[in-house]
């Protein structure tokens, strides 16, 4: 079999898969070109298939579409987050140094920060928002902060405006963690081309895909040069070492897959917009009984996924809700854990239930549903229904 026939067979497979689940509004899709195809093939035929010219000439145009100088792809967004932390050795961190992080992100956030050798220091969020809440960052920075990593979560940008006024008072550096936030605008800027670094998943689900694999972006010389050597074990020339690194490079399959979707980013980021846009209107009469994603004024949404937050007093549980999706054919995932106090592996931590209240009311109450390009505005109206059918049954 081909390599081309086995993407076909492959992908009649998922969508048979997918057809068993019986989700009419699937969570993710993944998006593989005729132009990925056609390097993997030629990837395997002259058997280069470690990091090589594909990965160089993605790292430039996944660079220039965010407007920055520099790119260095990795095998994961986890990897790309822990490589920038450990960049700031190089700026006069020393272990056990701190970064501050909301405390509602993926685990992968704290996880990196720990990796890199790192003290993770959590803040809560705003529930409106599901983003780090800027005016509580000030309390927890100390002598040994080193920098701050808001998370642009769901594609929703953070205030960025407030968190670099922060950062330059305090002298740190700014981590974006725009893992899911390809595409997303702040003010007239691009997310990723504000703080210091930036880092993307390039998971399956998200926009830019390499199926597995992260990118680190920046604008600074220094900043890509200690990264490129961290992902290679500290690599300095031939096999000579100054720095503790990592195994993390991206091989030649994945960029292939990587350069396909640059060619068809903007398609996949307006499709995403638009059945994103269309859910936040259709949703303004739910407003009684959810907070839900949405798009302000200065900012423009690079979207992962729909989030909804049930509101207090409802008689009804976000589990009976989620059961209900799920039964009637809406794919959907439960919202984070708050890292801090509702994930067993940071109890060594010492934090205790209550201490983060936002974020903690967030992952008991919330849940997010699929808005990604191979979605039609019908499957979004039958997402509305169903949501109002289940209020319906509730006495709403």
């Amino acid at each position: 079999m081909s390599l081309s026939d086995f993407n076909k067979a492959t992908a009649i497979s998922d969508g048979q898969e997918a057809k068993k689940a019986g989700y009419k509004v699937p969570f993710g899709t993944v998006s593989i070109t005729d132009k990925a195809r056609a390097l993997i093939d030629t990837a395997l035929t002259t058997k280069w298939v470690t990091k090589g010219a594909y990965v160089a000439e993605f790292e430039s145009k996944f660079a220039a579409l965010f407007g920055v100088k520099y790119g260095i792809a990795v095998s994961s967004g986890t990897d790309a987050d822990a490589i920038a932390c450990a960049v700031l050795y190089d700026f006069g961190a020393k272990r056990g140094d701190e970064v501050i992080i909301p405390a509602l992100t993926f685990v992968a956030t704290g996880n990196a920060v720990l990796q890199a050798g790192l003290k993770p220091v959590f803040v809560d969020v705003s529930r409106e928002t599901l983003n780090i809440d800027p005016d509580k960052i000030e309390a927890v920075i100390t002598p040994r902060t080193r920098a701050i990593m808001p998370v642009h979560l769901m594609g929703k940008p953070a205030e960025m405006d407030k968190i670099m006024a922060i950062a330059k008072k305090h002298r740190l550096h700014v981590i974006e963690d725009a893992a899911e936030a390809h595409g997303a605008e702040y003010k007239g800027q691009k997310i990723g081309s504000i703080g210091d670094m930036a880092c993307f998943s390039l998971y399956a689900a998200h926009i830019v895909t390499t199926i597995e694999g992260g990118m680190i972006i920046t604008n600074n010389e220094q900043m890509a040069e200690a990264a490129r050597s961290l992902r290679n074990h500290g690599i300095d020339g031939k096999f000579r070492f100054k720095r503790i690194g990592f195994s993390a490079k991206m091989n030649e399959i994945e960029a292939a897959v990587g350069l396909g979707n640059l060619e068809i980013f903007h398609d996949i980021l307006e499709k995403r917009r638009r059945n994103v846009r269309y859910l936040i209107k259709q949703f303004a009469r739910f407003e009684k009984y959810f907070w839900y994603l949405n798009e302000d004024g200065h900012e423009v949404l690079g979207p992962h996924a729909f989030s909804m937050i049930l509101k207090p007093g409802l008689n009804f549980t976000k589990d009976e809700f989620v059961s209900y999706l799920e039964k009637e054919g809406v794919d959907s995932r439960n919202l984070f854990y708050s890292i801090p106090t509702q994930t067993p592996s940071y109890e060594f931590m010492g934090y205790k239930l209550g201490d983060f209240p936002e974020t903690e009311y967030c992952s008991d109450n919330g849940t997010h549903i699929g808005c990604h390009q191979d979605i039609e505005i019908a499957q979004c109206d039958y997402a509305v229904d169903v949501v109002a059918n289940f209020l319906k049954s509730k006495g709403y």
